[in-house]
């Protein structure tokens, strides 16, 4: 396989968690800010809405390779705050949950380090490998 489609099919991979995600939360904002809530952080409507837009917004951005690097580390950063934050519990499925976040977090700055690839956006701007 070529490393551009290797890219390709990894970013789309990556964007299939988020773009849904994000788009699940539109749906029920309010109990995705009552979970918020429910962690102790403050403004959970506030804070559920700038997730749901986050989550959809870097999604699309990392499927179709614009400003992937920037995007990839603030995916991480999210996926390491996510993942401590609300799956940090001792209930073996939390675990699980903030590992899987881990992993993410890791895939995401691998991205950010390799680049789009050539089937992206940033390749057409001269940003794949940047």
């Amino acid at each position: 396989m070529s490393n551009a489609l290797l890219s390709l099919v990894g970013r789309v991979l990556l964007a299939a968690v988020f773009i849904p995600a994000g788009l699940q939360k539109f749906g029920a904002i309010e109990g995705t800010a009552g979970y918020i809530s429910s962690v102790g952080l403050p403004a959970g409507t506030a804070l559920a809405w700038a997730a749901a837009i986050f989550e959809v917004v870097a999604g699309i951005a990392i499927l179709i390779g614009f400003q992937t690097k920037w995007v990839a580390i603030a995916l991480a950063a999210f996926c390491v705050f996510t993942g401590l934050v609300f799956h940090g519990g001792a209930d073996q499925m939390q675990q699980i949950m903030m590992f899987k976040n881990i992993g993410l977090a890791g895939g995401f700055l691998a991205l950010a380090a390799s680049g789009a690839g050539a089937w992206s956006v940033d390749a057409k701007r001269g940003l794949a490998a940047a």
